[in-house]
């Protein structure tokens, strides 16, 4: 019965709506891509695709007035009498004739000021006419790729899902997407529902095209477009922005349109280049034809994104709308070219909406029941912007190579080549698959775990897993076993583990594990295991401090409710003391200089350690609380996009119990809060404040302290808002009480690249404070100044912080080094 009422709404749709059908170009015959095409007198209507060819849906035959409009192109409005579908019609559109008034070049004031003024002044009263609206939103968006490399990094990249020629270029990415959008300015909220998505080559046609990355709204001070920009009609634009009147002419109902030349005063500041058009009296946008290089955005792997947006009249409420959209992009960076282009339209405004309080929830995002599944017939009646010769080749054969790629017999040829052991799989690892059923056999390697420390020397694991997806919907299991060995203390370490999940909607998680380890005595892991391999052997620094455990641990983590998030683990373990059994290293020294013992409080003492062999059981029960959380629902899945505007809490309490030594039992508090700031065109904030709290002081073992996470190295690879920049690792222990708060500002563009001749590095300013409190010890703090965005090209990674940091009355300071790329 319900396929049979699908096909009769279908049977209706197909015959109740006619196209009107044609090819725009210029005088000259070129196609004339992203070209509005509407009704007179409406805001519902289409665009040209690459080819210029449109598709205009109609319901009735009869007399119309169709417009076709296109920035830096005479508008042409043609009557016609329509008896029959599909009906043919074909545009040439004339170049625009941009002029200049002698009173526009004889005046002292710049024009082009004037209005842009006029047009902040008219800000509110613009966007106020369309502060609620639902509207029909269609997206398609398109990557190509030139000359792709066969290889990358010594892997094997493939075909790119079949969409490559025989120079490997092609599509590799085609979507479409129709949605439902609702739209309200105060307090601002957007949701959007998803009522068909299709992805080329891809069963579940799961397309990532949102309607709300592409409100690109130029009245707003900040605009995202690939990053945070100064726009031109920012209530600050003089600060960043020169205008210049280039023209005027009049649109197709006799208005005055001024193209204004925007101008950035300084090239690397987040701003836009290109030209705005603005109607004369109304104030309001006609257009836009920007761009901003990879330097402007911050994303040095581009080359240049362009922009531009078509606005048509409503005389319903009087207001300028937005119909049209495209965003171009060209990336060339690691040998790899890409170009490509997401373009919008909207259609069926309603400006008068029956929201109410459940209008808009946190679920932001959500798919109408078999929205991926609709087939070629329903997309034909449905798409507003038809498709060009070559998506309609790549949907072709991708859809074939679907089906091929999905049966067992493909998959069973593709596993073969990919089986294959090399002679360096010993070394760097193997993954026996069978896609066909789901599962893998994984060995690690020797060289994935690889370290030196100076307990166990040069160290290494080896480890073999199976991995099973029992369906496409985050159900999955996984279970294998690690034996790590020390090669100077002959000792081997095996653990073994299994690892279940159910869903990806609220991710439930389960980990059993059972076995013999190493564990640093800060349970934080402030080195990592290159990092101290990398010191011992060059520096003869050996910061890492370790001891041995046997144990047993299950946990279990899920998100109970959106934005709570629940954890749990119980442990069981026997810790024992580790001494140093090694002293080589690389470095120059003398032959009876020693490293530094494996007691992290003296590191003097090679006898004595912190803490005696005992037995020990740990509960830790803790919730993290994301306010306000925003989310997208996806078939068979939830993505959390969090809220900037709310901090996130986090909240765990920690009980250690069932110890050999009573003495050594525990319970402690501890909470974090933190919160990324977007400050819009002066910068990002960001702090992360800790604390925590014993409900007894006792003389527990040294690893069940709290202790902050300090840095002894000039180049770091850890996260800057949970570590110190010059605080000895085991400095700062407590058993008490303790707190902890980092904080800090990037300011992007807004402070340097307003001084000339450093504005042209483009380099970041980055401030900084942190402190650090424990109720038996002084206060510790640091204040930092750095640069980040440091290189040259797209080569952008570096930052440089200095670092001055007091203690007891002490000072120090010092450089430190950071690969963005690590963070």
């Amino acid at each position: 019965m319900k396929k049979i009422i699908t096909l009769f709404f279908l049977f209706v749709s197909v015959t109740f709506i006619g196209q009107v059908k044609g090819k725009i170009t210029d005088m000259k015959n070129n196609p004339l891509s992203f070209v509005s095409v509407y009704l007179d007198n409406t805001v519902t209507g289409t665009t040209s695709n690459d080819n210029g060819d449109y598709i205009l849906d109609l319901i009735r035959k009869g007399k119309y007035t169709i417009v076709f409009q296109f920035l830096g192109f005479k508008t042409v409005k043609k009557e016609v009498e329509i008896s029959s579908f599909p009906f043919y019609l074909n545009v040439k559109l004339e170049e625009e004739s941009v002029q200049l008034s002698e009173i526009s070049i004889s005046t002292k004031d710049n024009p082009a000021n004037r209005i842009i003024r006029n047009v902040i002044a008219n800000k509110d009263k613009n966007t106020d006419k369309f502060a609620n609206y639902t509207a029909k939103f269609y997206s398609r968006g398109l990557y190509r790729i030139k000359d792709a490399p066969k290889k990358f990094l010594g892997q094997t990249l493939g075909d790119f899902g079949g969409g490559l020629d025989s120079t490997r270029s092609g599509i590799i990415y085609l979507s479409e997407t129709i949605s439902d959008i609702k739209f309200q300015k105060k307090p601002k909220n957007f949701k959007e529902n998803i009522i068909a998505s299709k992805v080329s080559g891809q069963d579940n046609g799961i397309s990532f095209n949102r309607a709300e990355d592409a409100n690109i709204n130029f009245y707003e001070n900040s605009v995202e477009f690939g990053n945070n920009l100064v726009s031109p009609l920012s209530t600050n634009a003089f600060s960043y922005y020169k205008f210049k009147l280039e023209g005027t002419f009049y649109d197709k109902n006799g208005r005055l349109i001024n193209k204004i030349k925007i101008l950035p005063k300084r090239k690397n500041d987040p701003v836009f280049n290109g030209s705005l058009y603005i109607v004369e009296d109304d104030w309001a946008l006609y257009g836009a034809d920007v761009s901003v290089t990879g330097a402007q955005v911050n994303i040095p792997v581009v080359d240049v994104l362009k922009l531009k947006q078509n606005y048509n009249y409503s005389d319903k409420n009087d207001v300028w709308v937005l119909i049209s959209q495209s965003i171009d992009f060209r990336v060339n960076a690691l040998g790899f070219k890409f170009d490509g282009r997401f373009s919008s339209a909207f259609s069926n405004y309603d400006f008068i909406p029956n929201f109410n309080e459940k209008t808009f929830t946190n679920e932001v995002l959500t798919f109408e029941k078999e929205a991926t599944e609709k087939d070629s017939s329903y997309w034909i009646t449905l798409r507003p912007v038809p498709l060009t010769t070559e998506e309609v080749k790549d949907y072709e054969v991708k859809d074939s190579l679907k089906v091929v790629r999905k049966s067992k017999k493909y998959l069973d040829s593709v596993n073969k080549k990919q089986n294959k052991v090399s002679f360096l799989s010993p070394i760097t690892g193997y993954t026996y698959k069978n896609s066909f059923e789901k599962w893998s056999l994984s060995y690690d390697g020797l060289i994935k775990d690889l370290g030196f420390n100076t307990v166990q020397g040069f160290n290494t694991s080896m480890g073999v897993s199976y991995s099973k997806n029992i369906n496409d919907k985050g159900n999955w299991w996984s279970a294998g076993v690690n034996v790590n060995y020390g090669f100077s203390e002959k000792i081997a370490r095996p653990t073994f583990f299994f690892n279940k999940k159910w869903n990806n909607i609220s991710r439930p998680r389960m980990s059993i594990s059972v076995g013999v380890t190493t564990a640093q005595f800060n349970g934080r892991n402030p080195i990592s295991k290159m990092d101290n391999l990398v010191r011992s052997l060059l520096r003869r620094e050996n910061y890492l401090k370790i001891f041995e455990k046997e144990f047993a641990k299950i946990m279990y983590s899920e998100e109970i409710k959106n934005g709570i998030y629940f954890s749990s683990s119980l442990e069981y373990a026997n810790r024992k003391p580790l001494f140093n059994t090694n002293n080589y290293s690389f470095a120059r020294q003398s032959k009876t200089k020693p490293y530094t013992s494996n007691n992290p409080l003296d590191p003097t003492d090679y006898i004595n350690t912190v803490f005696t062999e005992h037995s020990i059981a740990s509960l830790k029960v803790g919730a993290t609380f994301i306010f306000n959380q925003k989310y997208l629902s996806y078939p068979h899945r939830k993505f959390n996009i969090g809220n900037t505007k709310y901090p996130s809490l986090s909240l765990t309490y920690r009980k250690n119990f069932g110890a050999s030594n009573s003495e050594l039992n525990s319970d402690v508090f501890v909470a974090n809060i933190r919160q990324n700031i977007d400050a819009g065109n002066y910068g990002k904030l960001a702090y992360n404040i800790g604390g925590g709290l014993f409900l007894k002081k006792k003389n527990i073992a040294f690893m069940d302290n709290l202790q902050a996470n300090g840095n002894q190295l000039l180049f770091i690879t850890d996260n800057q808002l949970s570590s110190f920049g010059l605080l000895e690792y085991y400095k700062f222990y407590t058993n008490d009480r303790y707190a902890e708060a980092h904080l800090e500002h990037n300011f992007k563009g807004s402070v340097l690249g307003k001084i000339p001749l450093i504005n042209n590095l483009n380099f970041h300013l980055v401030g900084g404070v942190k402190s650090l409190f424990m109720a038996d010890k002084k206060p510790y703090s640091e204040y930092s100044l750095g640069l980040d965005n440091i290189g040259f090209g797209k080569w952008r990674f570096l930052r440089i912080d200095y670092v001055k940091s007091f203690h007891a009355g002490i000072k120090n300071d010092g450089f430190l080094l950071r690969l963005n790329i690590l963070n």
